[in-house]
């Protein structure tokens, strides 16, 4: 005997509540006002019955559905979602709670991403879930982001990159065991992106990834709804903040002695909303290490001081 409706409805609620959890998103679901439609009867004895307020109803909840666009919209029917119900999807026009926001879940739920403190002048929010950063001319700068993006507990990926250093990339205090690396995706770049964006929460796009102006402008839109931060090298329409390498010089070498030791860089802050002031930076790289929860790199973590033997010591 198959199971009822009201069985699939909970197996689908326990299945939406168990994708929340996973996904980070649980916790806003409580906020969002429970919305019910109601049960069909089966049966003929109830065919062409009209039905009253009294018909038993079932909870269903809106969720975030930009294909639910295509599948036009009704009288009260909220753009962009989706109503889970007995059947999963289901078409049926439905009423907002007025006042009820219509924005991801995972963006405006979720902190920002810890940045430099070099750069805190320049993105004073942190690192916005669901932004486009382009970070220009300088691939040290973008990971020192990406390293203190990790260190607050974020996985990165690092796409189109073929030139990206995993040693510079330690050294520079990004968590290798968080960081996925695809250096030439080719023409699959726009799938690998989207699918990258689903599950992490930084994706830096470098100049391999083969893409067109709808591919990015999908992928922005992506990031949006995903909540996650595309970090692009490369230049990026329509970022929402741009950070550009104007000055750059090498500090350490002498008249035929010394080696490289740090670079100053002139960073100027360029986009949209509160980005669209300018405004420019002095940064010195490598930043500092960005905390303990990730390993400072090769040649930047101090060596352990050990105890040594005080005087002579007889061998052999």
């Amino acid at each position: 005997m198959g199971a009822s409706t009201a069985e699939r409805v909970e197996r689908a609620r326990a299945a939406l509540a168990a994708a929340e959890q996973r996904t980070g998103a649980r916790t806003v679901r409580a906020q969002h006002a429970a919305w019910s439609v109601p049960l069909p009867r089966a049966g003929a004895a109830d065919a062409g019955r009209d039905h009253d307020a009294t018909d038993d109803r079932v909870p269903v909840h809106a969720v975030d559905d930009p294909a639910g666009a295509g599948r036009g919209t009704g009288a009260g029917r909220v753009p962009g979602r989706s109503v889970v119900g007995a059947g999963g999807a289901d078409d049926r026009p439905v009423a907002a709670p007025e006042g009820q926001r219509r924005t991801s879940l995972l963006t405006t739920e979720r902190p920002p991403l810890p940045v430099p403190p070099a750069l805190a002048t320049v993105l004073p929010d942190g690192l916005r879930r669901g932004a486009t950063t382009a970070v220009l001319g300088s691939t040290s700068l973008a990971l020192g982001v990406v390293a203190h993006a990790c260190a607050g507990g974020a996985w990165a990926a690092a796409v189109g990159q073929p030139d990206l250093g995993l040693l510079a990339a330690s050294q520079a205090g990004v968590d290798l065991a968080r960081l996925a690396v695809v250096p030439a995706p080719g023409a699959d770049s726009a799938t690998v992106l989207g699918a990258l964006l689903d599950g992490v929460d930084v994706v830096l796009v470098g100049p391999a990834a083969v893409l067109t102006d709808a591919d990015r402008r999908r992928l922005s839109a992506r990031a949006r709804e995903r909540g996650s931060v595309l970090l692009p090298t490369v230049a990026w329409p329509g970022a929402a903040v741009v950070l550009a390498v104007e000055h750059a010089r090498w500090t350490g070498v002498g008249a035929g002695d010394g080696r490289l030791r740090t670079r100053e860089l002139r960073v100027r802050r360029t986009g949209r909303g509160s980005a669209a002031v300018p405004h420019a930076v002095d940064v010195v790289l490598p930043f500092p290490p960005p905390g303990d929860g990730v390993p400072a790199g090769p040649g930047r973590a101090p060596r352990p001081v050990q105890d040594r033997p005080v005087g002579l010591r007889l061998v052999g």
